[in-house]
């Protein structure tokens, strides 16, 4: 069964259509790196897929489930790194996984608390306030809550913007599915605008351009000046 299924969802704001009719359908296990210029709709993609938005029309299933109808049961399965952290600045970083951790219901949280905040490498810091943190550990620890109860999809949106070294380092081992991380099986689907980055990490590249996809294919079968081209010529063609 597909995590991702969806037939020509679109979605419809105010100002018009973000994004245009389309079709994708991801395996269990994939890393898909989502590539395309700003306003391209991949943020928007990925709000739908983590059933933040609703499709304006089409069908979405999120393994083999309706999300309009089973929301709950969905959203349990789904981790997210977004632009912002959906951290709690007056907490500990061990105060905010444990508050996820009560959200999600987890009867072992204090041994998981244990090992994401040592896997991103911030045990150190479990009892400072995550106001205190700078950009790179608050997105360290955004990435230790969102791996925390071991989702079967992790959506991250440009998890590389303002992240520090060590952070950088974490993405390679997401993607690769390490243990240590939880990231064990875990489909992933990211968006970057560092395209060499995005190539090397992932198995698969769609290319937005205008709320359309016009590319996907294998990470292999495409360099950084091709995708390039691909946006200005989806560009052209909308």
């Amino acid at each position: 069964m597909p995590v991702v299924a969806a037939e020509r969802i679109s979605r419809r704001y105010e100002s018009g259509l973000v994004l245009r009719p389309l079709s994708i359908r991801i395996e269990p296990g994939e890393r898909v790196a989502l590539l395309g210029p700003n306003g391209a709709g991949k943020t928007t993609l990925l709000r739908l897929l983590s059933t933040l938005l609703q499709p304006s029309s089409g069908q979405l299933r999120l393994f083999g489930r309706d999300p309009r109808r089973e929301g709950s049961a969905v959203r349990s399965r789904i981790g997210v790194v977004a632009h912002q952290s959906l951290l709690h600045p007056d907490l500990t970083a061990a105060e905010n996984l444990r508050y996820y951790a009560g959200l999600y219901g987890l009867v072992d949280a204090g041994a998981r608390i244990g090992a994401a905040l040592h896997a991103v490498d911030l045990a150190a810091r479990a009892q400072d306030r995550v106001r205190s943190f700078s950009r790179g550990m608050q997105q360290r620890l955004a990435l230790a809550r969102a791996l925390l109860h071991q989702p079967e999809l992790l959506l991250l949106d440009e998890p590389d913007a303002g992240l520090d070294v060590r952070a950088l380092d974490l993405l390679p081992r997401v993607l690769a599915g390490s243990d240590a991380l939880g990231a064990s099986g875990v489909t992933v689907i990211f968006t970057t605008h560092q395209i060499d980055r995005a190539l090397a990490l992932a198995r698969r590249v769609l290319v937005m351009v205008a709320g359309r996809i016009v590319f996907d294919g294998p990470a292999a079968s495409v360099d950084a000046q091709r995708v390039g081209a691909l946006y200005g010529a989806g560009i052209h063609g909308h």
